[in-house]
């Protein structure tokens, strides 16, 4: 049991906060390194949009203003350690059919050289306040079947298993976790 707090206590200090204008080079890389991994690291990315304007729209999508047809108001973030930029999450605020059905409120990643140290556990547990805060009860949160690890992490953060849907496509069937917010507090403002 000692070897598991002296494990947690020597944890760097992941924090979640918005990308800013600061934020582009080393967030671009973490975006080409995802990509080779089949994921994504910015949030609703536009080719060739200029840095400045896509932080702004993201804090627009944040707030609810000019969410186009078809997508759901959200708050990303990224989760820095020690300066770097080890992943990122969207918290959406609401579900469309297709969140309803595979991607959930809340998707994460975290960059392939920062994983199996315990930061998406902490990203998880970091955003369920903020889905709260959005007037969240409850959120849904998805994996693929195949991804063991991430359905650990969502266990860990008192994910309930409702069910496992064949994934879009013809991608991996999708794991289906719902975490109630009971218990959770409000993100502080």
């Amino acid at each position: 049991m000692a070897s598991t707090q002296n494990a947690t206590a020597a944890t760097p200090t992941l924090t979640l906060r918005p990308l800013t204008v600061h934020d582009e080079q080393q967030a671009h890389l973490a975006h080409q390194e995802l990509q080779a991994d089949g994921s994504a690291f910015l949030h609703e990315l536009q080719t060739q949009e200029p840095w400045p304007l896509y932080v702004q729209r993201l804090q627009r999508l944040r707030n609810n203003v000019g969410v186009l047809p078809g997508r759901v108001p959200a708050t990303f973030l990224v989760a820095e350690v020690n300066g770097q930029l080890v992943g990122s999450i969207s918290v959406r605020h609401e579900l469309n059919m297709f969140l309803a059905q595979w991607g959930g409120h809340i998707g994460y990643v975290v960059r392939p050289a920062f994983r199996r140290h315990g930061y998406a556990t902490q990203m998880l547990r970091q955003s369920l306040p903020i889905a709260r805060t959005v007037g969240l009860k409850r959120v849904l949160v998805t994996c693929d079947d195949t991804n063991i690890g991430s359905a650990r992490v969502i266990e860990r953060c008192g994910g309930i298993l409702q069910n496992k849907l064949p994934g879009p496509d013809g991608q991996p069937p999708k794991r289906r976790y719902w975490i109630e917010m009971t218990g959770v507090a409000h993100h502080p403002e």
